[in-house]
Order: C-alpha cells, then structure tokens, then sequence
C-alpha cells in the first residue's frame, strides 16, 4: 500500500547518506570550478577560449555563481536533513538554467560553441535537477526538518 498521495514520514534510506555526500561533492567540484574562471587571466587563454569569455555578458557568470553557490549551500542543507535544502536547490537550479540560456541566447557564444561543447553544460544541468528533485523527494518522504 505505497499510496503516493501518503505523505506521512517515512524511514530514512540507506542510499540517502551516500546520495547527500555525492550531491555535495559535485557542488563542491562546480564552486572550484567557478573560482578558477572568475580568477582566470584571459591573457593567457588559447584564443578559442579567450573568445567565449569574453563574450560571456555577465549575467551568465552571475547565474554561473549562483547556481553553485546556493548548490554547495543547498546540498550541505541537505546533508544535514534540512528542508531549507528545497528552497536553496531551486535557485541553484535557477542559475542552472540562467547560465544555460546563455548558450543560446548570446549570438557570440552561438558562434564560437559546437553542439558536442554543449555536454557539459546540458550533464551539469540534469544532474542539477536531479540534486533538487532529491531534496524535494526527500521532504516529501519526511526525511527533512
């Protein structure tokens, strides 16, 4: 009798633990990341690369550092069982998709982005919203306080 509609708390998962700690690690690795492009010199880029950051309008970096800063900040809520985690996820998912839009959107990124340098970008958002599909998962099932 799994009635999805049930809401009442359920007991925690063995795979919640190793989940929440992947989830962290991941953010981790994403706010690393975003520390190494804001304090990278352009100067010394290969020019393929020096042309799409400077192209990049800074609305991307900004939603960029959102997303991995609320994801770190969310996923560590979550490691410790907090329903904060749901709310803090969704704007991670948020500069996700901000920072993705960009892509699309900004016709000198267009230019200078083949469809396979998109894997990245499109992997980090799916696993993003897996991240805030967790949490949500996990409140609903009541292992969130």
């Amino acid at each position: 009798m799994d009635d999805l509609t049930d809401r009442s708390p359920r007991p925690l998962a063995g795979w919640f633990r190793p989940a929440a700690i992947l989830s962290v690690l991941f953010m981790l690795v994403g706010a690393v990341s975003y520390l190494l492009y804001v304090y990278s010199d352009p100067a010394t880029m290969p020019l393929d690369q020096r042309a799409l950051y400077e192209a990049e309008p800074w609305w991307m970096t900004g939603g960029y550092g959102l997303a991995v800063w609320a994801g770190l900040a969310g996923t560590v809520l979550l490691l410790l069982r907090k329903a904060l985690s749901v709310p803090v996820l969704l704007v991670s998912l948020l500069g996700t998709i901000i920072w993705f839009a960009a892509f699309f959107i900004v016709p000198e990124l267009r230019a200078n982005v083949s469809s396979s340098e998109l894997t990245v970008p499109v992997i980090v958002l799916v696993l993003t919203w897996t991240i805030f599909w967790f949490a949500r998962h996990s409140k609903q099932r009541g292992w969130l306080a």
